[in-house]
């Protein structure tokens, strides 16, 4: 049983992973799982509940600075709502194409998004810039604290 849970701990750390750029999965929800999984692999020996405590207060902080970093980058940039869903959309669009669709989609959806408000192109495009490095940001610290998470697991495992 330990064996098993260690390999679905692994399994839902490496699928978290990816989902912290992928935004279809709950990417750092399934980290804490699976680190919730280790510790419940080693029967909390090492992991207790502070650490895992921790680590819940970090997964809905990852949720509520991705948002907070989104909404600034098209805030800053005088982006419209429509921007803002053309921009996911166009992320959701992108994983069809590969990392050119991720990294193009959510750009060209803020700027359909933000063209159908305005119907400047010039504006439409700084639209899209904002919400581009919006998601940019939220994705950058996503990763950051989902490591983190990620840290602390280790070191409350290993000391």
């Amino acid at each position: 049983m330990t064996i098993l849970l260690w390999f679905l701990a692994v399994l839902l750390v490496v699928i978290g992973l990816a989902g912290v750029l992928v935004p279809i999965l709950p990417g750092a929800v399934l980290v804490f799982v699976g680190l919730v999984l280790g510790a419940w692999a080693d029967g909390f020996a090492h992991v207790g509940w502070i650490t895992l405590t921790t680590l819940a207060i970090l997964t809905i902080g990852i949720y509520v600075l991705d948002f907070l970093a989104g909404a600034y980058g098209t805030d800053r940039m005088g982006a419209s709502k429509r921007a803002v869903t053309g921009a996911v959309l166009g992320a959701i669009v992108g994983l069809f194409f590969g990392l050119p669709g991720l990294i193009l989609g959510p750009f060209i959806g803020a700027v359909a998004g933000e063209y159908t408000v305005r119907r400047n192109l010039g504006e439409a495009g700084r639209a899209g810039a904002g919400a581009w490095l919006g998601l940019a940001l939220g994705a950058a610290v996503k990763v950051a604290l989902v490591f983190v998470m990620l840290g602390i697991f280790a070191a409350a495992f290993l000391f």
